[in-house]
């Protein structure tokens, strides 16, 4: 029998939300399934991606191929470099404990990759709200300005004519 791992959606119309299923290849993208792997929620931003890796591995060893988008969730949480890694071992290359050393390095990486998304979106969304404090407080001052200029007692145009008199006496003199 061939397997895949796919996505099945859940979720209503406009927020999907998927689980990541080890499927029969001829069974409806709904339908029926032997595995529930992990689930996938494209909502968020980064994507939050839960994946069992002992289970997403086992499948993947015994032949389940990945659909594109499984693939690349997969890839992300490093099932797929696992195992390159396993085969890499299994034919002598390396062994075992060099493998686990470059995974290992892998994950920490690909961790610090997240967390500096994670505070770059933090960060934008930070200047993003500062910025729009800033021009909230200036245009209350615009605003608070306009009303003060509106309430303010109108000045009586007689001194206005008093200060220009004089001058006009000086010229004539």
């Amino acid at each position: 029998m061939a397997t895949k791992i796919r996505l099945q959606r859940h979720g209503k119309k406009g927020r999907p939300f998927y689980h990541l299923v080890v499927a029969d290849a001829r069974a409806p993208r709904d339908g029926k399934f032997i595995d529930r792997i992990g689930s996938y929620n494209p909502n968020t931003n980064p994507a939050t991606i839960v994946l069992d890796f002992e289970k997403a591995l086992d499948w993947m060893n015994k032949g389940a191929q990945p659909t594109d988008t499984a693939r690349t969730i997969l890839s992300d949480k490093g099932v797929l470099y696992k195992k390159h890694l396993l085969g890499g071992v299994k034919k002598g290359a390396f062994d075992e404990a060099a493998a686990d050393a470059k995974f290992v390095a892998w994950t920490e990486a690909n961790d610090a990759r997240i967390a500096g998304k994670k505070d770059g979106l933090a960060n934008t969304k930070a200047e993003t709200k500062k910025i729009a404090l800033a021009a909230e407080a200036k245009k209350k001052e615009e605003k608070a300005a306009a009303i003060a200029a509106k309430n303010a007692p109108v000045a009586e145009e007689t001194p206005a004519e008093e200060t220009e008199a004089p001058a006009a006496e000086e010229t004539e003199g």
